[in-house]
């Protein structure tokens, strides 16, 4: 019965070494990266639609929301660096095979896949440790992120990149830049969360394992090449230590370059961090360059009264103007009556007519004799003129 029970124990389940724990917090903080840069770009790219605005109101507003947008975008430039120092390390010091690296089958495995879901071949094609889709995934991922970067850096620093760049290049850089995002993220939703997590649920990002079920199913090629002791194929460890010992100060060089770079990206540009400057309580509207005088208040210079005509029942005299009156024509004075005129207990308007013409001034007008005169004497002076010269 004790053998009978031994026999029949199930057995463990063979599982298969797939991702370390370095490769898994990369992921992960892809995963953060890519999410928040999401959430944060299509809003601004949008910006104007109601949803939009809506998401913008519940970030906190748009200088929050560039802010999370470009803090994302760091994280995302830093999980780049790294996968580039550990793809130096694998290839270098470890020797590893260029499993994710592009080649000819690969192009002959996606045209037996498409056969094969057409039915037109009856087995599907067998793949080594990374398939010709995820390969275009991966390298479709490191394309976007320099497009991205590059794009990003001039809309991030829009005045440091006219000073090398046109000005046309900033709309265009901002073209691009929504439109790589929109192609990466449709993607994403369609592309990869069908493959690996409707089509089958692949756990090995989050375990870092895969059953030998799994392996059969989507790496078989890799699942014979570990039976047969030639998945792996790196270098002995004397080896990989004497390469390591060379590698480490040329990827902390690069690396600390490639930080330093990204410092200058951040910092490059101060102004381009904010739309609007902070409202402070108070401000000084006018601040004026010169002593503004006070104005001085002058009294107004009387007008003198013009001169009038008084008449008087049984004597009508002429007010006089004063010495000096101006008029249209210079200074002048009127003239009283004779004392002694004779009046017939009435106004006289003859008297009152010449009182107001003495008042007038007097303007010099030329009359017909005289105007003949001045032509007589221009026909002279013409006559002469052509008399003396023949």
């Amino acid at each position: 019965m004790a053998a009978q029970t031994e026999t029949n124990a199930p057995t463990p389940a063979q599982e298969y070494s797939r991702f370390n724990s370095i490769q898994r917090a990369q992921h992960l903080l892809l995963i953060l990266s890519f999410t928040l840069l999401t959430l944060t770009g299509l809003p601004q790219k949008f910006a104007g639609e109601a949803w939009a605005e809506t998401l913008i109101v519940w970030m906190g507003g748009i200088e929050n929301v560039r802010v999370l947008h470009r803090f994302s975008a760091i994280i995302l430039v830093i999980v780049s660096i790294a996968e580039f120092i550990m793809v130096g390390q694998k290839i270098y010091v470890e020797r590893a095979r260029w499993t994710i690296f592009p080649r000819l089958q690969d192009a002959f495995d996606a045209f037996n896949q498409f056969f094969f879901n057409l039915g037109l071949r009856r087995a599907e094609p067998k793949y080594d440790r990374y398939s010709w889709g995820e390969k275009f995934e991966y390298w479709a991922l490191v394309w976007g992120t320099l497009i991205m970067a590059l794009t990003g850096f001039i809309l991030w620093n829009p005045i440091l990149a006219t000073k090398f760049l046109p000005g046309e290049w900033i709309p265009v850089a901002k073209a691009a830049h929504g439109g790589e995002a929109l192609l990466a993220i449709l993607a994403i939703l369609v592309w990869h969360f069908y493959n690996v997590h409707l089509k089958t649920f692949n756990k090995s990002m989050f375990t870092g394992k895969m059953s030998r079920h799994e392996m059969q199913t989507e790496h078989a090629l890799e699942l014979e090449l570990i039976e047969q002791g030639k998945a792996s194929h790196q270098a002995p460890l004397e080896i990989q230590r004497r390469r390591r010992r060379r590698f480490l100060p040329f990827a902390f060089a690069v690396g600390a370059a490639l930080m330093f770079g990204l410092y200058l990206f951040v910092t490059a540009e101060t102004t381009a961090l904010s739309v609007v400057p902070p409202v402070s309580d108070k401000q000084q509207v006018f601040v004026p360059r010169t002593f503004t005088p006070t104005a001085t208040r002058v009294p107004p210079t009387p007008t003198p009264a013009p001169p009038t005509a008084t008449l008087e029942p049984g004597k009508p005299t002429l007010t006089p103007a004063p010495q000096g009156t101006p008029t249209a024509s210079g200074s002048m004075n009127a003239s009283a009556l004779p004392a002694d005129h004779a009046m017939q207990g009435a106004p006289c308007v003859r008297c009152v007519t010449l009182a107001a013409s003495a008042a007038r001034p007097k303007i010099r007008r030329t009359t017909r004799a005289a105007w003949i005169q001045r032509a007589r004497i221009v026909i002279n002076n013409h006559d002469a003129v052509v008399k003396n010269s023949r």
